[in-house]
């Protein structure tokens, strides 16, 4: 299975303030072990709201862009790793080794199951499901 771990945005990232040297050799280190237990398969750190958008849509088709900076930082997402894992009991294990340097030891971590193909039951169609995975397939390795 794998899961979306997402590391909520607070006050620090929000305000732009850079890891310190120390947090990133922790999370380097962090990172090398989930890798080299073959159960991390991307991850990166997101820049501050205010270097991004929201794009909202109505029902009627129209579409607001909204620019950052956004109200609520707790809301918000400062970072995120893709691990496969085999059940969320072990997601919830390798999160809790996350360095405690972040956040000052309270960084805020959520951990989300991502949605599989079977898991759309009989919404999948075959057709859909070949197209689906020819589209996985092309973004492989990216």
């Amino acid at each position: 299975m794998r899961f979306m771990v997402i590391r909520r945005a607070d006050e620090e990232t929000e305000a732009g303030v850079l890891p310190s040297e120390e947090l990133l050799e922790a999370m380097r280190r962090y990172n090398e072990e989930m890798i080299k237990a073959g159960v991390m398969l991307s991850g990166d750190g997101l820049m501050a709201s205010d270097k991004g958008a929201k794009v909202r849509f109505s029902g009627t088709g129209r579409t607001t862009v909204i620019d950052g900076p956004f109200a609520e930082a707790k809301e918000l997402v400062a970072g995120y790793s893709i691990i496969e894992v085999d059940s969320l009991a072990d997601a919830v294990e390798w999160v809790k080794r996350w360095p405690v340097e972040d956040g000052h030891g309270n960084a805020v971590i959520e951990i989300r199951r991502i949605a599989e193909i079977d898991d759309f039951g009989d919404a999948m169609t075959d057709e859909n499901r070949a197209h689906t995975q020819r589209l996985r397939d092309l973004t492989d390795g990216r």
